[in-house]
């Protein structure tokens, strides 16, 4: 997509979502989004461009670290749960419970049964939700295996997203059709009319972030809000204390002059 209309269209869109979190704020809304979808498909610059100028107060992004051992002895979604937006909050889930039905399934890190219990529950837990008055969206970022392929390969020399790519990352390679089977049979046991799936092409980053943005902001019932007038006091004159000398301060260096 042409980098010029991007970030036009993404200034409009990102000055819409600050409309929107003042409603959320304003009306004691609770808005949760789950971010899924295949290794590299863009998840992660999707949720930096929603967030980017949202008021932190009132809005996170949860990214959970693989479980602990205390909460490997929880009920599966007990650890997601206490993490679920109060009133006036957005929460933005970089990965969510559907680790479950996705890489725990492919790779094994959870039993069969687990992994039914989990089906079983999920539909269960999302109606729950809703019917509390969450409003609840869930995306799935879908890239090809070709771009895929290519972003893993950008990062292997970039010293700034080489953490990005892990051993598990390179596996999604050889375990392609193993996790397309699993989307497949997540989306027909989860995709709810309460709770529906929202699929996004992601292999343009750039119009995958405007969808993303664009769609969730069709999905939140908001309303414009007339900010509060603001008067600017006038500044008072310095009341002629004896301040420290300034050469008596700690500066950080100059590192920016000597470039």
């Amino acid at each position: 997509m042409d980098k010029k209309k991007y970030e036009k269209e993404l200034r409009r869109l990102q000055i819409e979502l600050v409309s929107m979190q003042q409603w959320v704020t304003a009306a004691d809304a609770r808005v949760l989004v789950l971010f899924e979808g295949r290794d590299a498909a863009g998840k992660g610059g999707a949720i930096k461009r929603v967030m980017q100028y949202l008021n932190p107060r009132h809005a996170r992004v949860v990214a959970l670290p693989q479980p602990t051992e205390r909460e490997k002895g929880q009920w599966y979604f007990q650890r997601y749960i206490e993490r679920l937006p109060t009133k006036g909050e957005i929460v933005l889930m970089d990965r969510s419970w559907y680790n479950r039905a996705g890489v725990e399934k492919v790779m094994g890190y959870c039993t069969d049964e687990e992994y039914d219990r989990f089906l079983a529950q999920a539909p269960v837990v999302e109606q729950l939700l809703v019917d509390d008055g969450i409003i609840l969206v869930k995306y799935w970022y879908s890239v090809s295996d070709v771009e895929q392929e290519k972003r893993f390969r950008s990062r292997l020399n970039d010293p700034m997203r080489r953490w990005k790519l892990s051993e598990t990352d390179l596996l999604s390679i050889t375990r392609w059709e193993d996790y397309s089977q699993a989307k497949d049979a997540m989306f027909d046991i989860t995709d709810r009319e309460h709770a529906p799936w929202w699929s996004i092409n992601s292999d343009d980053k750039r119009a995958a972030r405007l969808n993303t943005i664009s769609h969730l902001l069709s999905q939140v019932p908001y309303d414009r809000l007339d900010p509060d007038e603001v008067h600017f006091p006038e500044r008072p004159s310095a009341a002629g204390a004896t301040r420290p000398p300034i050469d008596e301060h700690r500066f950080v260096p100059d590192h920016a002059a000597t470039l």
